[in-house]
């Protein structure tokens, strides 16, 4: 089977600081990637690489087969830790402003998530509140048909009530044929939704396994075995 994201011994530099360091991995169609670090570990520049926002200093990323650019922007949706909208925007005009863009935005699951989310069409963006504008903008990601969704930490600064709205909202809306990553150094709460986890530390890949096998073979939650890892950091 075709990795939907491949990393092959990737290297980003910038200037002297080696942000990214010989990381290579798959992930497979149909899964939920946990992306794991402490801040500074390299987790917003491999997804930024993988959206083709940056690219690599050495070695290639692949999405579906292809490297990662221009041409892949149309099968990536990515969620950043900065806004996807203006603060003069309706809810509805951030809605218009995605359909506008991206030919694979569906209107009909864009509506379905904002009920879900309780989110209202006629709400200006600046008057939300933190988390209600991470529930818009994880509707507007996730109401592409892409490939490969990517979520730069998703739940950081929200509220619990808000946290678990927008969890349950990626394990119901999410295309299982695709694959979602998610970046994040908050665990307690995410960990129940991932298949998988790779974590980086300094730039570089220390572990991708499986969830179950992890818990097996370490005896550790997730966020037990994160906390072991990056204690110094």
């Amino acid at each position: 089977m075709k990795p939907i994201l491949e990393f092959r011994d990737v290297v980003k530099k910038y200037g002297a600081k080696t942000a990214v360091n010989q990381v290579s991995f798959q992930i497979q169609p149909g899964k939920i990637v946990g992306l794991l670090g402490s801040n500074g570990s390299g987790k917003s520049t491999m997804m930024k690489i993988a959206a083709g926002i940056t690219h690599p200093t050495s070695g290639q990323v692949l999405i579906d087969g292809i490297a990662a650019g221009i041409e892949t922007k149309v099968i990536t949706s990515f969620m950043p830790d900065s806004s996807l909208t203006e603060d003069w925007m309706k809810v509805k005009d951030a809605i218009a402003f995605y359909q506008d863009n991206y030919a694979d935005f569906d209107p009909a699951k864009a509506k379905d998530m904002l009920d879900f989310m309780k989110l209202n069409n006629n709400d200006r963006v600046n008057i939300l509140s933190k988390g209600m504008k991470e529930r818009l903008q994880l509707t507007l990601t996730l109401s592409r048909n892409a490939k490969l969704y990517m979520l730069d930490e998703p739940i950081g600064g929200v509220d619990p009530v808000a946290r678990g709205k927008i969890l349950d909202a990626i394990v119901e809306y999410y295309n299982e044929e695709s694959s979602i990553v998610i970046s994040t150094h908050l665990l307690q709460d995410i960990e129940r939704i991932f298949d998988e986890v790779i974590l980086v530390k300094n730039g570089k890949l220390l572990l991708q396994d499986e969830v179950e096998n992890i818990r097996i073979n370490h005896k550790k939650s997730i966020d037990e075995l994160f906390k072991e890892v990056y204690a110094e950091c």
